[in-house]
């Protein structure tokens, strides 16, 4: 054989469908049937798109115990609580910042830096 020789594969219709019905029992998974036949796992996803069995496709399915979920949405609450908490300290900060421009205006300061740094107020 040559170098750039290559093999190509033909299989069978009823070759393709027995190897999908062979999934679908799930005695054996894609890896090791590509091993028992030879066949790589693209080969046998592309006879599952090729035949639309998208439920042999590998999907993930996501176990949680009870207390997994409640802990979850324990959390979920507490994120919430903590945006809104961070959201309030926002505008006390804006607020803070429109009194200070005010006052600097009104008590005849050049700036609101200049004004804190008489409070002593750090920036």
């Amino acid at each position: 054989m040559y170098r750039n020789d290559k093999v190509i594969r033909r299989y069978s219709e009823p070759f393709k469908l027995k190897i999908l019905d062979e999934i679908t029992r799930g005695k054996l998974n894609k890896n090791q049937l590509g091993k028992l036949y030879g066949i790589a796992p693209t080969t046998i996803n592309e006879w599952i798109r090729k035949y639309n069995r998208k439920d042999l496709m590998n999907t993930r399915v996501k176990v949680e115990t009870k207390d997994e979920i409640t802990r979850i949405k324990e959390l979920q609450k507490e994120i919430e609580q903590l945006k809104k908490l961070l959201l309030k300290k926002d505008l006390d900060a804006m607020v803070l910042d429109s009194y200070l421009e005010v006052a600097a205006e009104d008590l005849g300061y050049k700036s609101v830096a200049e004004l804190k740094k008489k409070l002593s107020i750090k920036p």
